[in-house]
Formats: C-alpha cells, structure tokens, sequence
C-alpha cells in the first residue's frame, strides 16, 4: 500500500486525537492534557526506537494519585478506541476504491473477482446459478462475553464513525467542515462523559436485547443493500437474474438458548427471549409496512389484488392497512406476553409464510400491471428481510452439555424400575433409546413430574424441550449437544424431546470440541449412520458442529488445527458415502486460538468438499460490532462470506499431498507435546496464570451472564476457554496461540524445511496457521510481559516459568521467520503493521497502568477508584488488541 493510501487513515487518527485533546483540557484541565501528553510522547519516542519505555513511564506515572491514574487511564483507552473507528472507517474507503479498482492487490478479494476465477476456469454460468440459489450462510450470533465495550458508548462510535464518512466529502466548504468539527468534538465529549464500565453483569435477556439491536440498527438495512449488491455483480459477470426474493443468508442466535454451563439460562428464559425476537420482528415489519403504505399509492394494480380489495382508487393501501392491522395485532401480543400483561385479541401473523404470502400479492401485481421498477424497489427489501430473518427475527439454538441429558433418562429409568441408565454400556442404551423412539406410547406419565426422581435438574431439561414444543419450528435452530462422545448422546436428545411432545422436532447436532472428541468424531457419526432409522431421520441433512475453543486449550492452536481438518475431511467423507448432506457447524471466536481469520481465509482452508455449498459459522464477542456493527461494513461482509461459500464450493483447495499430511501428524505430534508440558505437566501454569495475567481479576468485569468458570475452583481444565485467551492477551504473552507451534517449526526446518516451505507457499490450510501466526505473534510483546511479572510476583518458580515462556516465544518468532524468509513481522501486510504500531505507544502506559492497579488491589480490602481504574485498562487494551476472544 503506498503513502497516499494510508494518509487518509493517519489524518483521522491525528484529527480524533487533536479533538480528544481538547476536550480533556477542557474536562479535565490542561495539567492532565499535559501529563497524558507527555506520557505518549515517551511512549512513541521509545517505540520508535525499539524500546519498551518502562523505566521512563514509570517516573511519570509512579507519583500520581488514584483519581489521575483513572482519568489517564481512559484517556489512552478512548483514543485506543477512536483509533478503531478510524481503521474501521479507512477500511470502508479503500473497499469503496476497491469497487473502482478491483485489480489492487492491497484490497480483500470480492465476488466480482471469484467470480471472474470461476470463468476463467471454464465453470460454466449455469452451475454457477445452481449453487448459488442452493447456497445456505447462516451466521450465528453468540454472546461470548469478549465485547467489553457498552452499547451506550458504541452508539456514540457509530455517531463518531458517520461524522467521519461525512468529513470524507470532497464539495465540503469550510462552514460544513467546522459544523462536522464541532459535531465531531460533541460525540468525542459526550463519550468521555459516558462510564466505560459495564457496572451491573447483563442477563441473557439482556445479551438477547444486543443482538436484537445488532439486526435493528444495522443488518437490517444491510442484507438488503447486501443482497443489491451481489446482484450487481451477477448482472456484472452475465448471469442470468435468481429468484426476486433470493436469499442465501440466514441468521441464528445462542443468546438466551446457550445453557451450557451457564443456570442463569433457564426454560422461562428461553420463552422469553423467543418471544422478545417476535415482537421486535412484528415492530420492524411494521415500520417496512407504515412506509409501503405511505409510498404504493398507486391505483393500477392486479384482478387478484382486487379481487381481495373490491374497486378502490388505492387499492395497495387499502390491502396494506390489513397487513398492517395483523402485525399490530402481533405486536401487541408479543408484548403482552413479555410483560406478562392481558392477551389482545386480533388476527396476528403466526409463521412468516403468511406474511410472505399477502406481499408477495402486491409483488405480483405491481409486476403485471407495468410497475415493476416500483416492485424492486422497497418491497423487494422487505420480502428478502422476511426471507432471511422470518417473521421471529433469528433462529434460537439450544445449547446444553450431555451429561445433563443422560441424567435425566436416568432418573426416567430409575423411576420406570428399568435399572440404572449411567450404568449400561452403549449398545444396551441405543437398544433402549431406539425402542423407545419407534414407540407410540409415552414414555412416562404426570405421575413422574411430581416423583423424587424429578429433580429440578432434571424438570429444567424437560421444561427447556417443552418450551420447544409450545413455541414450535420456525423460531428455533440446532439443538446442540456439547462434550457429544458416543451415538447415544445424540438419541437421548431426540428421545426427550418426543417425551415433551414435540411435534416438529429440532435438528440434533452434536459438537466435538476436545482433541479426543474430533478424534472420535468419525466413530460417533459412523456408529449413528448405521442405524435405519437414524438414517431415515437425517436423509434431508445432518449438521455437526465442529470446536475450535476447548480443542486448542486442550492441544494447543496447531494440534487442533490438524485435528479439525482431519475430522472434517472424514465426516465429508462418510456423509457423502451416504448420499446425506452434510454442513459443518464452526464454533469460531475472534482470536486465531479459537479459529478466528478473514473469511475468505478460513474458508479456503477446509478440507476440499467439506463446504459444497453449506456453512454455519458463530460470530462471537466483539466481532459481532467489528463486523456487522455498521451498515456498510456488514454488507461488505455478508458479501464476503457469499463469495468465499460459493469460491470453496467451485473452487475447492486440491488435495493435501501424502508428504505434507506425514509433515502435519509429526509437527502436531511435537505442538501437543510442548504445549502440554507447559499447561498439563508444570504446576506452575496455573499459579503463573492468576498471578501474572489479570485472569482473576476479570471476574470483576461484568461481561456477560455466564460464570467465567465451570466450576469453583480448579485448574486451567475448569476455565473457560474464553477467559484463558483473554487474560494472556491483556499481558501480551498471547499463550493460547502460539505455544507449541514453535517447537513443531523447528523440528519441521531442522528435519524437512523443503517440504515445510512447500506446505507454506502451496496448501491453503497451512498458509493460514502461517499467516494466522505471524499476525499473533506481531502483537505479543515478551518486554511487556516480563513488566507484569516483575511486578506482580518475586517467585522463584514463576520467574521460571516465565523466563521459560518468553523463551519458547522467541524461539517461535525465529521459526517462524527461517520458515517464511523474512525478517520482520509482517512486512508483507503494511496495513496491518502499521496498524499494530499506532497503538504500541497507547496500549504501553495502559499496560504498565495495569500491572501496578493489579499490585495495588491485591493488597487493599476494596478501592472503588483502583478497580475502576483497573477495569478502564482491560477495557482499552481490549481494544487495542481488538482480536481478543
């Protein structure tokens, strides 16, 4: 990228700064301004030289008082955060150059570019259609709590973000640019003004609120520019126009459905959350209804609309304000249930193709009676709407841990006199639970609800399947099975939920998570595939969820990596052997340890086959704001996800050579070796953990609903693999990504460096761990790390400990560059480097910032300013690092 593309990018952060500098002297006087000032100074004039200022910093900040500390603190936390928006923000222009000039190499690849790839590889236009009307994206939001920042405050951000796409213009004259500039510097004052800290820790209800707000004030203008968008480039390439209401992506929730190892998601939850989606969805409908009515006043119009409407001068109008009248009525409905208040009476809209059904009328008579350029225009957003979000807004998934399942077939077991379920083998409980599947009669009576076999354990699952029974299919997705391990895992669940009598039972999907597990996976699903009438169940289609958080704590990012292909490529394998449809569920979070990478990236890097058209995929924590927080942004990637689904369809990755698969089973065999002898087999880890990394002090911080561990107490296997990412990265030690990897490297150099370096250049999977690497590795900093520990501990044995770590980090850093040749991080992606060091110079103080509130804390009962203080530095080094979880 060259100078003139970036100095757009650097004018923003020098503007947000200089407007941020104002405001703190004008809040909070210029002795603060000065020493916030002078602080960064010593921080960008050491970076610039190589150096971790610590000693410098700390003569500046050392004798301030707590109240200064706090306000210096958020002071280098929002500029972290202007710094996002102002990325952000370049990234939409240089897309918007990118539309102009698709060959630049320095922009992300788009359809308009898969799409002459498929071409030039002789993948004729018809095909092209066929996947593309069969194509399934459905993206699952989640409420992992990596999202430290309020809604509140990234309201502000989106007003912050718009003023500086308004400032871009170029027909500004210089009364409009001060007008932006002082709208600009009340946001950028109203934002400092604001609390950064999350006080109260959100309920599910709350968490469901956020991503009901997501689609609100961003994806639902999104898809439908989204989809706009695509259609302009299949005009582009010569394709022949799909469907008018064609829609490729779907949107799917955990928020409020996800109770796997979180009580505070109950069944009464569920319901509630279930309903909130339906009557936020009826409110949006409504107001797309309030403007079709207010726009169709047209009075040419069909015999079949008028043949509902009787003669009329405005016969869409009077059609509409039926419509209209239906969705108010499902409105009201909706809210009296939420509340708990009198139920209304009134026609209401009980599934989506109903609704589809009366505007798909006006379509067609707009159509035919020569109004057709009305027609594509906001009915046809609001008929894609309807396709993609279905009158309840998203699917809910239902997630719960398979032991809870089997417990309660236990307790049935137990009270029907059978004997204990816990204590056969597999074989005798499929027998049982197929028996019992094929059986048209109960399987227990009311009788059971009020024996002592019913704990409330037990009455909690069966009251989440009849939630599913009252509230039937079309608001609810997968119900998913975590730590599924054997075929009976997965039966037990169809059993339950024909016990509570669902009619229309929920797909099944069990997720592999462990390295044992997707091992395992094969053998599960082979084992369930050979049962008729699980086969028969499935013929339509099975979805396995495959995981990418507690596979890599448990093996390391590498041994993982493999592990996931590797089960992937046999579940392809077996699935297509059988002629059932397979889609391959990832359970990706932001950092690299838990499978995050750019789409394309993390597409192109599947096993060949293993897409075929199909994909599921959660967005976790921040990445939900990062990626569709805004409009524009979410278009792009929605775009993103339909070109790389459709790329590694038609396109697959070829085969990975035998060399290279030998090369991959021993380099794992070498990561899982290393990176187990740090986390299982040294005693130490765990103690380095809550002494060296602010892990244990991320409980103060009210993120999200669910407890930051599964259990009181215990070692690393009892935390979240959320919190583990977490914690490293606030210390920059970036553990969870890299340990291991290094020793594999090297052993790969020192034994087959040519096979290694054609693995690199070649295999799309392995360029991926490479590039995925080298961008973890640019952000750990072993000088900032060792900060925190002479800080925080004077242990002989976590001084060793850590002496040892930022060893095996540099050790990494060195494979790494013998492998790819180059001396520097990242010197193959200056956007991304330049972005890493803009920041260096405000996450520095923010880090030395936290070292010394954790030591202060740990000494003091309670210090409201201290923790506050604390909490602004984890919060802003959150968003410096942006890829956190």
């Amino acid at each position: 990228m060259d100078q003139d593309q970036n100095a757009p990018l650097r004018e923003d952060v020098r503007l947000l700064g200089e407007e941020l500098g104002k405001v703190l002297q004008g809040q909070a006087g210029k002795g603060l301004f000065e020493t916030v000032e002078t602080i960064r100074q010593v921080a960008v004039g050491s970076r610039g030289q190589g150096e971790m200022p610590v000693a410098k910093l700390r003569e500046l900040l050392d004798p301030l008082e707590d109240e200064t500390l706090l306000e210096v603190a958020r002071a280098f936390s929002q500029f972290l955060n202007f710094a996002n928006i102002a990325e952000q923000r370049h990234r939409e222009r240089l897309r918007r150059q990118h539309a102009r000039f698709p060959g630049d190499p320095d922009t992300d690849r788009g359809l308009r570019q898969v799409l002459v790839e498929l071409k030039n590889a002789g993948v004729e236009g018809e095909e092209i259609r066929k996947v593309l009307s069969d194509l399934s994206v459905e993206l699952v939001l989640t409420a992992h709590p990596t999202e430290v920042t309020r809604r509140t405050l990234i309201r502000k951000y989106d007003q912050i973000a718009d003023l500086l796409t308004e400032l871009d213009r170029p027909d500004l004259n210089e009364e409009e640019v001060e007008d932006l500039r002082r709208l600009l510097r009340e946001q950028i004052l109203s934002a400092w003004s604001t609390d950064e800290i999350r006080r109260e820790r959100p309920t599910p209800e709350d968490e469901a609120k956020w991503g009901f707000a997501t689609i609100e004030q961003s994806l639902w203008q999104a898809v439908p520019k989204g989809m706009r968008d695509i259609e302009d480039e299949l005009v582009l390439a010569g394709l022949a126009p799909l469907a008018a209401d064609w829609v490729p992506i779907r949107f799917a929730s955990w928020m409020g459905g996800d109770r796997d190892g979180n009580p505070n998601v109950t069944s009464a939850v569920t319901r509630q959350v279930l309903t909130l989606a339906r009557w936020m969805a009826a409110d949006l409908y409504l107001r797309d209804v309030e403007n079709l009515l207010a726009d169709l006043s047209m009075h040419r119009a069909s015999e079949e609309l008028l043949a509902s409407t009787g003669p009329s001068q405005e016969p869409y109008r009077l059609f509409l304000r039926e419509v209209r009248d239906r969705l108010r009525n499902t409105r009201a409905l909706m809210e009296a249930r939420v509340n708990g208040a009198v139920e209304s009476e009134g026609e209401i809209y009980r599934t989506g193709e109903e609704l589809h059904r009366e505007l798909s009328v006006i379509d067609r008579s707009l159509r035919a009676v020569g109004l057709q350029a009305i027609a594509e225009g906001q009915l046809k957003d609001t008929l894609r709407r309807l396709k993609c979000f279905g009158i309840t807004l998203l699917k809910l998934d239902i997630r719960q841990e398979s032991t809870r399942h089997a417990n309660v077939v236990d307790a049935i077991t137990r009270y029907l006199g059978l004997g204990s379920y816990a204590s056969w083998g597999e074989k005798v409980k499929q027998k049982f639970l197929l028996s019992e599947l094929e059986s048209r009669r109960p399987l227990v009576d009311s009788a059971f609800y009020q024996s002592e076999f019913c704990t409330d354990e037990v009455r909690e699952v069966l009251d989440t399947c009849g939630v599913i029974a009252e509230q039937g299919a079309e608001g609810l997705g997968a119900y998913v099975i975590s730590m599924a391990r054997t075929s009976s895992d997965v039966l037990a669940v169809m059993l339950l939920q024909k016990v509570a009598g669902v009619r229309e039972p929920m797909r099944v999907v069990p997720l592999f998570e462990t390295l044992d597990d997707l091992n395992n996976a094969y053998d599960t699903m082979s084992a369930l595939l050979d049962i008729p009438f699980y086969r028969e169940r499935v013929k339509a289609g099975q979805e396995v969820m495959i995981g990418y958080s507690d596979s890599a704590k448990d093996a390391g990012f590498l041994g993982a990596a493999w592990a996931q292909f590797r089960a992937q490529e046999k579940l392809t394998g077996i699935f297509r052997e059988y002629g059932i449809p397979l889609t391959l569920f990832h359970g990706r979070g932001g950092s690299i340890s838990r499978g995050g990478s750019p789409t394309r990236m993390a597409l192109m890097s599947q096993p060949p086959g293993s897409v075929a058209g199909r994909i599921r995929v959660t967005e976790q924590g921040e990445m939900i704001r990062f990626k569709y927080g805004r409009p524009s942004v979410a278009a792009y990637n929605l775009e993103q996800y339909v070109a790389a689904t459709l790329e590694a369809t038609l396109l697959p990755p070829a085969e990975p050579r035998p060399e290279w698969r030998a090369e991959m089973d021993r380099l794992t065999q070498a990561s899982v070796r290393a990176y187990r002898e740090v986390v299982q087999d040294d005693p130490a880890l765990v103690s380095y953990l809550r002494t060296v990394t602010p892990e244990t002090e991320l409980s103060r911080l009210a993120l999200g609903s669910r407890p930051a561990r599964r259990k009181p107490g215990g070692g690393v296997e009892t935390l979240r693999a959320i919190p583990w990412v977490f914690a490293w990265t606030q210390m920059r030690l970036m553990l969870p990504a890299w340990l291991g990897t290094g020793a594999a490297l090297e052993t790969g150099l020192d034994n087959a460096p040519e096979t290694l370096r054609s693995m690199s250049e070649e295999w799309p999977f392995f360029q991926t761990v490479v590039d995925m690497l080298e961008m973890v590795l640019a952000k750990s900093d072993t000088r900032v790390a060792l900060w925190y520990e002479e800080r925080l501990t004077d242990d002989p044995e976590l001084q060793r400990l850590g002496i040892e770590l930022r060893s095996r980090l540099a050790r990494t850093v060195n494979a790494l560059s013998r492998l790819t040749g180059r001396e520097s991080l990242l010197d193959n992606n200056p956007v991304m480097r330049w972005s890493i060091r803009v920041r260096d110079p405000y996450t520095d103080p923010l880090h030395l910032l936290q070292a010394e509130l954790m030591s202060r804390l740990r000494t003091r009962e309670e210090d409201p300013v201290l923790e506050s203080a604390l909490m602004v530095t984890i919060a802003g080094i959150a968003a410096g690092m942006r890829n956190t979880g």
